[in-house]
């Protein structure tokens, strides 16, 4: 998959983005960024893919959001770590939504703490990106988000950026201690993969990586080395839908994302999308959407 083919906002694209009010959002270089709910309202604002690891707690009202074509809601108490290369839309907050949201850069979690079931746990995130924490867990991520948001505006710190790191660090340690209270025993109630489903999994990783360029059954089968009929009956038995469906839903949603976040034009986004022609990409795109991309561009 071409690392240039959707919009990718890393910290300072946040910070400089249109969207966002510099008012309620703190950040350092280009690694950490810490913001609140005006922030998150208008960055989610239509699908946009993030290279930044997000991690959010819900502090009063409600939303709904989808991460990689899945709906999630969130409410108080609720938890939510979206990481690098996921696609985010929010679907809707309710007015009296307040949250608290830290942003790291894939730069930056090369450098902070890791342990050794770190992978294992992201991995599960892919699935479960949300959890319920008890009220001393969220005591800890509003801590934290309180304390370094202080230290990030002590612009004239000699050693602000060292500070920043070390309750950085402090964080990801305590945010693994979360992880491991909540993560075994959700994984306790989850049964083991069935084969289908073990081929269905293998199936969306070789879509995600190649669904701009191969729209056919029969070259995900060929990957899993089976037959079209087979794959075609396995992904509609594990997910109740088509692998033609699954295909459509991802380029509808990385064009809205192209629409929404970049300044490509659409002949570019038609390109880049390989269809043949800028009005085979408008055609594709309003039987699904039910408006043209420069109708939905106009009313982002």
């Amino acid at each position: 998959m071409d690392i240039q083919s959707v919009p990718k906002i890393g910290i300072s694209s946040v910070v400089h983005s249109k969207h966002i009010d510099a008012d309620h959002i703190d950040v350092m270089d280009n690694d950490i960024a810490l913001f609140d709910t005006e922030s998150v309202i208008s960055l989610y604002n239509g699908p946009t893919k993030l290279e930044v690891l997000t991690v959010g707690l819900c502090l009063e009202g409600t939303g709904a959001f989808n991460i990689s074509l899945r709906e999630f809601e969130l409410s108080p108490g609720l938890m939510v770590i979206a990481l690098p290369s996921q696609i985010i839309e929010q679907r809707c907050f309710s007015p009296d939504f307040k949250g608290i949201f830290f942003a790291v850069s894939k730069n930056m979690l090369e450098v902070l703490p890791k342990i050794g079931n770190v992978l294992s746990l992201f991995l599960y995130l892919k699935d479960y990106p949300c959890l319920a924490l008890h009220s001393h867990e969220q005591e800890v991520v509003k801590e934290y988000h309180m304390f370094i948001r202080k230290r990030l505006r002590n612009k004239e710190g000699v050693y602000r950026k060292e500070v920043v790191m070390g309750l950085m660090q402090g964080f990801f340690f305590e945010l693994y201690n979360i992880l491991n209270n909540h993560v075994p025993a959700n994984t306790v109630t989850v049964k083991n993969k069935s084969r289908k489903e073990y081929i269905f999994e293998r199936f969306y990783e070789f879509l995600v990586e190649s669904y701009q360029s191969e729209r056919s059954v029969k070259f995900y089968a060929d990957q899993l080395c089976l037959t079209s009929k087979h794959l075609s009956g396995v992904v509609k038995e594990v997910s109740g839908k088509t692998v033609g469906e699954w295909i459509d839903e991802l380029v509808i949603l990385e064009a809205k994302a192209l629409l929404n976040s970049s300044s490509m034009n659409i002949q570019e986004i038609a390109d880049r999308l390989n269809f043949a022609n800028q009005s085979f990409f408008g055609k594709y795109f309003k039987h699904y959407t039910g408006m043209s991309p420069k109708e939905y561009r106009k009313n982002r």
